[in-house]
């Protein structure tokens, strides 16, 4: 065997453009289901996140003429029996949630503060003289855009009753951007509030959050090109099966699997699309199929950058820790993407995931230093 530096980048080339292709983003849900979930107190408020995603504003595409819109469906919210109690049987309104939706542009209409103090979300004695709010409830100015927006929907408790159903309504969306979705309480005598239920978000071309839209034509365009770089691997796989490497079966391998992987994710957000769900099972295999690809082809460009299959035949002592690290990079890659697509409901990842996202990171960035130092090695080996 008289191997070549251009032998070498070929065979590193085509394991960059197979290593490459799972480097990009992911997608969340957009039928977004509570199930007796508790709220929580900030500030002077009780307040239960409802979701956030990118929506298409109805007319904005043209080709789609379903309608954008967010819908309450069968939504409750329950209080502890120690707070109904403390009202009377014959009481009207006896508590209030409030459901706040508004677009990321008008966060700063939601809130406000007295004297430079701190923002409170609830209406006070001191901001309903400032702002002319009514006390009791969310601050809310109209936007500069749309004077009907921020939305608020009110739903009261009646008597001593432990729930309250909010009407099922549908608001549509008239301006494309991000939404946000939040359940707030201002009334300190209702304790123990927890909400079961659901929402829909709607895009107008089906129920794809609209930040994750262009991702499932994008998928498309990777299935073509994987499909093309397997079609000329293989002819000349084919072609020169008496001069293959060991090596080379393996570039066949990652590359098969990209083509697969990014098949099934087409199909799983074609699916998700039709159906507002994504199966919790089925994209557990996509990110697994996807983890495994990018494991096996950061390991090979390593293997390869050693001189495996070029220089040497084996790694010999460096094969356990080869392993090792492709056993530590597959676990950190499969917790991030599990973490980023399956269960999730919001198109904003949360803060907690940054512990996940620090171990992908540093192993990648510790992959690309021993690539290089051990490909200058072998191209040192190759000149003499």
């Amino acid at each position: 065997m008289n191997p070549h530096p251009l032998r070498l980048g070929a065979l590193l080339a085509a394991l960059v453009l197979a290593a490459g292709g799972g480097w990009w983003g992911r997608a969340e849900a957009s039928i977004h289901t509570y199930g007796r979930e508790s709220f929580r107190e900030v500030g002077n408020a009780f307040l239960l996140s409802g979701g956030s995603e990118g929506i298409v504003a109805d007319g904005a595409d043209l080709a789609a003429p379903d309608s954008s819109f967010i819908k309450f469906v069968n939504v409750t919210f329950w209080r502890n029996a120690e707070s109904a109690e403390s009202h009377a049987k014959m009481a009207h309104s006896t508590g209030l949630v409030q459901a706040i939706l508004f677009e990321a542009a008008d966060r700063d209409n939601i809130g406000g503060s007295a004297y430079g103090g701190q923002r409170s979300i609830c209406c006070t004695p001191d901001l309903a003289k400032l702002e002319g709010c009514k006390q009791g409830e969310v601050i809310r100015r109209p936007s500069s855009d749309d004077p009907d927006w921020p939305v608020v929907v009110d739903t009261h408790f009646s008597a001593n009753h432990l729930s309250v159903k909010l009407d099922d309504e549908e608001v549509h969306i008239t301006k494309t951007g991000m939404y946000n979705l939040f359940f707030i309480s201002c009334d300190p005598k209702v304790r123990g509030l927890a909400m079961s239920g659901k929402t829909i978000w709607r895009n107008p071309g089906g129920y794809l959050p609209g930040r994750m839209a262009p991702l499932m034509r994008f998928y498309v365009f990777m299935s073509l090109a994987y499909l093309l770089v397997m079609v000329v691997w293989f002819s000349n796989y084919i072609r020169f099966w008496r001069d293959i490497l060991p090596i080379q079966n393996w570039i066949t391998l990652v590359i098969a699997l990209g083509l697969f992987e990014m098949t099934l994710w087409y199909f799983e957000y074609l699916n998700f699309n039709s159906s507002g769900v994504r199966p919790v099972g089925i994209t557990t295999w996509v990110v697994t199929v996807g983890a495994i690809r990018k494991t096996i082809s950061r390991l090979l460009i390593l293997s390869i950058s050693m001189g495996y299959g070029v220089v040497r035949p084996t790694l010999g002592g460096l094969t356990s820790k080869v392993l090792l690290l492709g056993l530590t990079y597959f676990l950190a890659s499969e917790l991030l993407d599990i973490s980023e697509n399956v269960g999730t409901i919001n198109d904003i990842s949360g803060k907690a995931k940054l512990f996940l996202v620090l171990p992908d990171a540093f192993l990648d960035a510790f992959l690309i230093l021993w690539i290089f130092t051990s490909l200058s090695r072998t191209l040192e080996k190759l000149q003499v």
